[in-house]
């Protein structure tokens, strides 16, 4: 049945891109006519030793990118695909794979280990494919090394694929001592020790129950360390990952190691090569993120009994810690600052710095402030921007009363150096750790203000200046700016930038113009900076952010009138469309929310709308997103006059709700939807009939990102609120789909966090539907059309509160959804109420919440159910 393929896989890899189509349509029609003998085909070519490494490769890669994909649906898909072909081509495949792990390729080799881990992922649950986990051990001794090298390697992507409950413990126990003896030091061959050391990082999830065995973990924990002294570089890199993973994963198993692993991680950061010494930073990185999260969790009071005590491990070992990650930052890169995926190990020793701090507050300040003052006036610009970098890392974690007198004298040095420094690595971390200073020490909340009417204006003038200085540091000054200006959000009537707002807007727009702007995000910089400040501004300043409205549509305009561009330069085209979408959202929402300002802004919204349906018009996702929440903040701002605008707009919304495949913008689009129901109220029942279905279409798609469709059950809530019982000719397929999604979130039995956030997000749409159907239909002839479905409401309310898992979000919908049921129905709705499980005790819990929002909505549900239950 195999089929000879090489030829063509040479050719889909050839530098004539006429041959290389062909090949691949070749190998695509292939696929799509005989998927089998395709597949077998490819792991024949794979298996074959006579065949050229390159074909090999690429059968192997196509393979696997058969049985795989990023899109969960997608992923769906092969897996059944795989599953449903015939038992013996599946062994023919298999046992090519496995054959293949005894090539002489390391390359070929290491190919397949990658296909069987993908198979074995989708196998292994299945309860298929049993004799894989033992004919890979019996594999690992007595066979030539490149051999073992491939089978360990093998079981490392397997624990990678699978999830640890797949595998039973004593296959875990015999892959976890095939690995481990593989590490050891008196294993001959580098390649096995190296495949062992990086199988390992994948089995660690697998080890809990090794790892809660003394005398296991010790075992493990000693090979690993031994395996950072190994002479091989990359076995030394290897083996600090596993460390870091191992800290994270088994935190309170840490403790008789821990001035061990002190000693090898400190030498290594300080002589050891820098992949390495990056990975012993990590690791110490890992293990503030570990404590930051348990104080975070505990609010820093322990029981006797917690469940995760916190070990203080990064407290212990401050005196010689932070001594260490000081010394690190002295060795920075000369290029590191225009280079935007640099990373280095002064870069990581400052992140560690910042973790520490974070981690033990205060107490690092005595230990970090020797270092600055000694090196930050020395003549060699690495001293200078080290203790620069120090300072700046330290100032999130530390309380305001420790840091505010230091800043108060380090303030106007850093003003100075900002301008005066020659070395550019200096301004560029000056201007970083005052964007720091204003983002956790200035604003409304803090006792003693840092930025006063004596240094305001020398702040802004040097951050100003600075905006025309290299691109980099232009950049860090906009993000410093940008959390001035956030530090006077709430500040009432009058803001301390009022006087300069002209400047600063117009030193902004002069550094969009910039020829280089496009480097180090400078323009993008610029305008979330400007965006900021307008937030920030008051009323004081309205007239002139209603005059920047014209500026900002000219350069819209200019945007679209661009001919003939080459790739890159319409990609930069796009990129400046969207900011300046973004720029009139946050410039239309400033103006809407003030009565006076708003008619200033709706002389404009003919020709806004008129730009934005441009830019509709040129087809691109990210655009698009921007141009959609723009048109959503201006449907809020013109209200029920936006219908005007509906002929015109609705195909866009239309092909924004089909979108599958940028579901980013499928999600705005809906969102938009609802902005449109508030502004238009029953004006938008025209459309109704299109955007429902669509909704219910996108709905009842499987190739729609889950993350959509908790939107699009509030949408049914906005619509029906809009429209009221006009909704009624939507109920018979509204509501079958909200009772399927609802049983579907009433029980998760995930108890993964990320799950369960989304099971909320899902139940809060489902309840916002509810919510706004029968406050559409409040005192309509035609409320009883919601009475059958009231039982099925109350059953969901009844079934999430027995869960015992919704957020404070869903809480205050829930209880809303029974006040509204009671309300609508009236004495209709009595008897069920009273018949309900848990409505009463649910009822109670919320009365007595310490959240005052989810009291309020509770305080009004008792009213409309006593009210009901009266009648």
């Amino acid at each position: 049945m195999a089929m000879e393929v090489t030829q063509i896989l040479l050719s889909a890899q050839s530098v004539d891109s006429t041959v290389r189509k062909h090949a691949e349509e070749n190998l695509k029609q292939f696929q799509e006519q005989n998927l089998p003998a395709f597949l077998l085909s490819l792991s024949v070519e794979l298996a074959s030793e006579e065949k050229p490494v390159d074909s090999r490769k690429l059968a192997g890669l196509v393979l696997k990118n058969a049985l795989d994909a990023k899109e969960q649906h997608r992923k769906y898909e092969l897996v059944q695909r795989w599953l449903s072909l015939d038992v013996s081509v599946k062994s023919q495949i298999k046992a090519c794979l496995l054959q293949t792990l005894s090539s002489t390729a390391s390359d070929v080799r290491s190919t397949a280990s990658q296909v069987i881990a993908k198979v074995a992922g989708i196998e292994l649950p299945q309860k298929q494919w049993p004799e894989l986990v033992g004919s890979l051990l019996s594999n690992v001794h007595q066979v030539p090394p490149h051999v073992k090298q491939a089978t360990i390697e093998t079981l490392g992507y397997l624990c990678e694929e699978v999830a640890p409950e797949t595998i039973d413990q004593d296959q875990v126990n015999k892959i976890l001592t095939a690995v481990v003896q593989g590490m050891n030091a008196n294993e001959a061959n580098i390649e096995v020790r190296l495949a062992s050391t990086r199988a390992l990082y994948n089995a660690i999830g697998f080890s809990q129950a090794n790892f809660s065995n003394d005398m296991e973990r010790d075992y493990i924990m000693r090979v690993v360390c031994e395996a950072t002294l190994s002479p091989e570089v990359k076995i030394r890199q290897a083996a600090y990952e596993c460390l870091v993973s191992i800290g994270s994963t088994y935190y309170e198993k840490l403790a008789p190691y821990i001035q061990d692993i002190f000693n090898i991680t400190s030498k290594a950061v300080r002589d050891d090569e820098e992949p390495v010494a990056l990975q012993a930073i990590e690791f110490w990185s890992s293990i503030c993120d570990e404590e930051i999260d348990i104080l975070d969790d505990y609010g820093g009071d322990f029981t006797a009994d917690s469940d995760v005590p916190c070990y203080y491990f990064i407290k212990q070992a401050l005196p010689a810690l932070v001594p260490l990650l000081l010394e690190t930052l002295l060795k920075q890169e000369e290029d590191q600052d225009q280079d935007e995926g640099a990373w280095n190990l002064a870069m990581a020793g400052g992140t560690c710095l910042g973790l520490v701090a974070r981690t033990v507050g205060d107490d690092i300040v005595p230990l970090v402030m020797p270092f600055i003052e000694e090196n930050i006036t020395k003549g060699d610009w690495r001293q200078r921007e080290a203790a620069t970098y120090a300072f700046g890392s330290i100032l999130e974690g530390p309380s305001p009363d420790k840091l505010t007198p230091i800043v108060n004298v380090a303030l106007g040095f850093m003003l100075t150096a900002l301008t005066k420094d020659p070395s550019s690595h200096v301004k560029d971390t000056t201007a970083w750790t005052l964007g720091r200073i204003f983002e956790f020490l200035h604003g409304s909340t803090l006792a003693t203000p840092i930025i006063t009417p004596s240094n305001c204006q020398q702040i802004i003038t040097v951050l100003l200046q600075s905006m025309k200085d290299a691109p980099n540091v232009a950049e860090k000054a906009c993000g410093a700016l940008y959390f001035l200006a956030q530090g006077y959000e709430d500040v009432g009537p009058t803001s301390p930038l009022t006087p300069y707002f002209q400047e600063i807007v117009q030193s902004l727009l002069n550094a969009t113009h910039r020829e280089d702007a496009g480097e180090s995000r400078l323009r993008t910089a610029a305008y979330e900076t400007l965006n900021e400040v307008v937030r920030s501004s008051t009323e004081e300043t309205a007239r002139l952010v209603v005059e920047l409205v014209q500026v900002i549509m000219t350069e819209l305009h200019k945007t679209l009138e661009a001919q003939k561009l080459s790739s890159d330069e319409r990609e930069k085209q796009t990129e400046l469309q969207g900011l300046l979408c973004g720029c009139l959202q946050v410039i239309i929402q400033k103006l809407g929310a003030s009565e006076p300002m708003k008619y200033a802004l709706l002389q404009y919204s003919d020709q806004i709308m008129n730009l934005l349906l441009r830019v509709f018009a040129c087809r691109n996702a990210t655009v698009h997103e921007e141009a959609m929440l723009s048109i959503g903040a201006l449907a809020y701002a013109t209200g029920p006059n936006f219908a005007k605008y509906m002929p015109d707009f609705y195909k866009y919304l239309d092909m924004g709700l089909q979108n599958f495949e940028e579901y980013q913008v499928c999600a705005v689009t809906v969102g938009i939807v609802g902005d449109i129901c508030r502004a238009l109220d029953d004006k938008v029942l025209a459309y109704c009939d299109g955007i429902m279905t669509q909704l219910l279409k996108d709905l009842s798609s499987n190739q729609l990102h889950q993350s959509v469709k908790p939107p699009i059950f509030s949408c049914f809530g906005d619509i029906a609120l809009a429209i009221g019982e006009n909704f009624e000719k939507y109920l018979m397929y509204a509501m079958p789909m909200l009772q399927s999604a609802a049983e579907l979130s009433a029980h998760t039995s995930s108890v993964d966090d990320e799950m369960i956030e989304y099971t909320n997000s899902l139940r809060n749409g489902i309840l916002e539907a509810y919510s706004g159907i029968f406050q559409g239909f409040k005192n309509s002839p035609k409320t009883q059309l919601l009475i059958p479905y009231a039982p099925h409401i109350l059953q969901f309310l009844d079934s999430i509160y027995i869960e015992k898992d919704m957020d404070d979000i869903v809480m205050k919908t829930a209880i809303g959804v029974l006040g509204d049921l009671a309300d609508t129905l009236g004495s209709n709705a009595a008897s069920l109420i009273q018949q309900s499980v848990s409505s009463k005790d649910f009822l109670n819990e919320c009365l007595s919440s310490d959240d005052h929002l989810i009291k309020e909505s509770a305080e009004w549900a008792r009213l409309a159910i006593s009210r009901a239950i009266s009648v």
